[in-house]
């Protein structure tokens, strides 16, 4: 027995077969088959100059070799194979020989549009272009390269049809471009590095790699130089307070060595930095050596996040770091629109929260405090630790291993000031959480862009009577802090009441992310 097909279903698996047959008109640039190589060997780079020096023959050079060859090989293959095209509400992406591989990506799907230029790209007039989704890891389409008006052409196209689908924005295009919300002077990138502390963290990726590239007699030759070193000093019969004046300068030298080194790197990431709002969209572009964009509606931002170091504050500046509804990617890093005001005075991330949140939204914030005994709890720990370490020395030196001890006031002091500080809000739009004293954040959701409520309570909680908040946006991560705000020590009253008011504002209200 038969039956008649459905014309709705015929017509669905008809423009399905279309998708799928559909030409793909675009391919890679021809050049992307040397920015595949080097990408390629970036990852193995290490290990690969390793086998080199010390492998202790020519086979493994000649193992080297061959696998840069195939590696070579491997991204000529990528280029020639490698298709894609828009294909109704579609981006299409068809790659592969022997594993031929095509992808449908909605385009409403795609949140970010990123493109990045290195020195070498601008050389070759390239880009990278990477296509973020909500809620993925990694990214949707990584495309190594394509011309800059290939890639442009695609960012513009991709956010034009978003724009439509929203029904805004078709109406702004011809509308002169706006001055931008923020842009970072030489000042501001002064001061930026001076706040920042890039530069241990290039120097501990740096003493990692070439400690990996030493030889396994090396510890002993650095052994041997730091004995002829001190046994000089010892001759030269340097007294206490000489080790002490060389100590400090050592660490002057190094501590100033750091900062300078955070302020070029200051210099090179966030050269041109820029933060437009066009066409409905964020868009951020910075960087000196390498150039990154990357752009974003304002209604993808999830979290928001307002910092104020000790050092921030006696030169006058915040930061606006925000998460958006994209996994994280592959390598780990943040995506360039992350870093929305990297340095700002106080007012102005003032007019830019005025401009990006709904209108109204921090007005009427009134801050509630956490439980009053809280701050007994911060500084246990940090006493316990503090005896733990005063015990011992005490038993070595006598009473000078108590003084130690002497920074109990400062504990006490500083764990009254910290529970002073923390607060939590909540004024029908937003959900806020404010913590610290010498480095203040701010961290606060649209509670429309909320997706789940927990309430925490450990054993120490419960016999305290508190209770820990827990509230995640779209797209947070389960082993991350990301896109996720924690309220701790709460009352317990206030946050089984806030969790009942949250719970009820996510079940009534559309997830809008």
């Amino acid at each position: 027995m038969t039956t008649p097909s459905d014309p709705q279903t015929a017509k669905g698996t008809d423009a399905a077969s279309d998708v799928d047959t559909a030409p793909l008109p675009h391919r890679l640039h021809p050049w992307s088959w040397l920015f595949a190589v080097i990408a390629q060997l970036q990852s193995v780079a290490l290990p690969l100059v390793a086998v080199l020096l010390f492998g202790g023959g020519d086979r493994w050079q000649f193992w080297g070799l061959l696998a840069g060859v195939f590696i070579a090989i491997a991204s000529v293959v990528q280029y020639f194979t490698y298709r894609y095209g828009v294909v109704g509400d579609e981006l299409v992406i068809r790659a592969g020989i022997l594993h031929r591989n095509r992808r449908h990506v909605p385009l409403q799907r795609i949140r970010n549009v990123s493109l990045k230029q290195n020195v070498l790209h601008r050389a070759f007039g390239v880009a990278e272009v990477r296509l973020e989704s909500a809620g993925g890891r990694g990214a949707e389409a990584t495309m190594r390269v394509l011309s800059v008006d290939a890639a442009r052409g695609l960012e513009a196209l991709i956010e034009g049809h978003v724009d439509e689908q929203r029904g805004g924005g078709a109406d702004e295009r011809g509308v002169e471009a706006r001055p931008p919300l923020l842009t970072l002077n030489s000042g501001e990138l002064f001061r930026l590095g001076l706040v920042s502390n890039r530069g241990m963290v290039v120097v501990g990726a740096a003493t990692a790699a070439i400690w990996q590239l030493l030889p396994d007699d090396a510890d002993g030759w650095i052994g041997d130089g730091a004995q002829a070193l001190f046994g000089r000093a010892m001759a030269a019969h340097v007294g206490w307070l000489g080790w002490l004046l060389a100590i400090a300068a050592l660490l002057l030298t190094a501590l100033l060595a750091l900062r300078l080194l955070s302020i070029a790197l200051a210099f090179v990431q966030y050269h041109g930095f820029a933060l437009r709002l066009e066409r409905n969209r964020l868009s951020v572009e910075r960087g000196l050596l390498s150039r990154v964009r990357a752009s974003a509606p304002p209604r993808r931002i999830q979290f928001w996040n307002r910092r104020e170091s000790l050092l921030q504050r006696w030169l006058g500046r915040q930061s606006l770091h925000v998460e958006t509804a994209v996994g994280m990617q592959e390598d780990g890093a943040s995506s360039a629109i992350d870093h929305l005001a990297p340095i700002a005075p106080p007012a102005t991330i003032d007019a830019l929260l005025a401009r990006l949140l709904p209108a109204r939204a921090c007005d009427d914030m009134e801050w509630n405090p956490i439980h009053p005994r809280a701050w007994r709890r911060m500084v246990k720990w940090p006493l316990a630790l503090l005896v733990l370490v005063s015990a011992p020395l005490c038993w070595l030196f006598g009473a000078p291993g108590a003084l130690p001890l002497l920074l109990v006031p400062w504990l006490l002091w500083s764990a009254r000031r910290r529970a002073e500080s923390s607060g939590w809000a909540l004024n029908g739009q937003l959900v806020s959480w404010r913590s610290g004293w010498l480095d203040r954040q701010q961290s606060f959701a649209e509670v429309n862009k909320l997706q789940a409520v927990q309430l925490l309570q450990s054993p120490f909680d419960r016999r305290h009577h508190m209770a820990t908040l827990r509230v995640d946006t779209a797209g947070a991560h389960p082993l991350s802090s990301s896109l996720r705000i924690d309220m701790h020590y709460l009352p317990e009253a206030d946050a089984r009441k806030l969790y009942r008011r949250l719970a009820a504002g996510i079940a009534s209200t559309p997830l809008d992310w």
